[in-house]
Order: C-alpha cells, then sequence, then structure tokens
C-alpha cells in the first residue's frame, strides 16, 4: 500500500461489500453506502491505484472439480553452493497442484498448500516431484481433515 494512504470508514464498507461478492455491480454499492456510482467507482479506483484492491479473481471449489484431498507441506531446503533458494522456489511453482507456496522462519524453509484427487495422487506428488529435488532435504504433510473457514481480511 502507498505510504500515506488512509482508509476511511466509506473506504472500509466498500471493501467488505465488494468481499462479500466481488460481482456486486458497483450501483448496489453505492445504494448500500448511500453515495453516488461516480463516487464508488472514484474510491476503488483510488485504492486499486495504492495497491490495497489488487484485482479480482474467480474462486474455483476444488472438491466440486474433484480434488478432495487438501495439504500443507513444510519443506526443509539445503542449499549446495551451486544452487539458489529462487532456483528451488521456481521448481515448486512448476507443479501445479500447489496453489500457494509462502516462504516462512522457523524449521522449514517454505510451507506450500497443494490440492490433490486423493491420497495416492498426494503421495506421488511428494515422492516424484517434491522429494526428487535435490536441494530438498526434508517434508512433513499435513492433511486437512476439513476447511474451518477461509476469508479475505476484514475491515
Amino acid at each position: 500500500m502507498a505510504s500515506g494512504f488512509h482508509l476511511d470508514s466509506l473506504d472500509k464498507k466498500i471493501i467488505n461489500l465488494l468481499n462479500s461478492d466481488a460481482r456486486m455491480p458497483f450501483v448496489e454499492v453505492a445504494r448500500r453506502c448511500k453515495v453516488s456510482g461516480a463516487a464508488i467507482h472514484q474510491r476503488v479506483a483510488r485504492m486499486e491505484e495504492a495497491g490495497v484492491i489488487a484485482g479480482s479473481s474467480l474462486r474455483l471449489n476444488p472438491q466440486a472439480m474433484g480434488f478432495l484431498t487438501c495439504a500443507f507441506i513444510g519443506i526443509q531446503v539445503n542449499l549446495t553452493s551451486t544452487s539458489t533458494h529462487d532456483e528451488v522456489f521456481l521448481k515448486i511453482q512448476k507443479i501445479p497442484e500447489i496453489v500457494e507456496c509462502h516462504h516462512i522462519s522457523g524449521k522449514y524453509s517454505l510451507l506450500v498448500k497443494l490440492f490433490t484427487r486423493n491420497n495416492e495422487h498426494l503421495k506421488k506428488i511428494i515422492v516424484e516431484q517434491i522429494q526428487s529435488i535435490p536441494e530438498i532435504t526434508f517434508t512433513e504433510t499435513f492433511i486437512s481433515l476439513e476447511t474451518g473457514f477461509e476469508r479475505e481480511l476484514v475491515m
């Protein structure tokens, strides 16, 4: 976010409305906020320019698409004199089942989130793709039994 950028109560209300339904027309946002549609357009454009709003996206339901296993994997990386952390990251990034990768502190270098069709598919990804990367020395897998909730930041 741009330094000095301040979210006022109207900005926060706009964000919360669009978080609840990103496809809500600006005229409906304006009606609920009791301001003009032009004001909403200006506010959203200003927040996009400041980096507060980073585009919009379509959320897929992995289970409805046949991806029934969600897992998180902690990855330890041991770099050699000829490899870099970025090279390992780029190899991880090429695995399509991995939907998030975080550089973290603590026991692991990376924490990834992935969706697979089932546990056998998960095992194949771990053994054949993740653990086959030479710089990866250890992984620990956590299978999600159920998503308690997911949300964007609430303003």
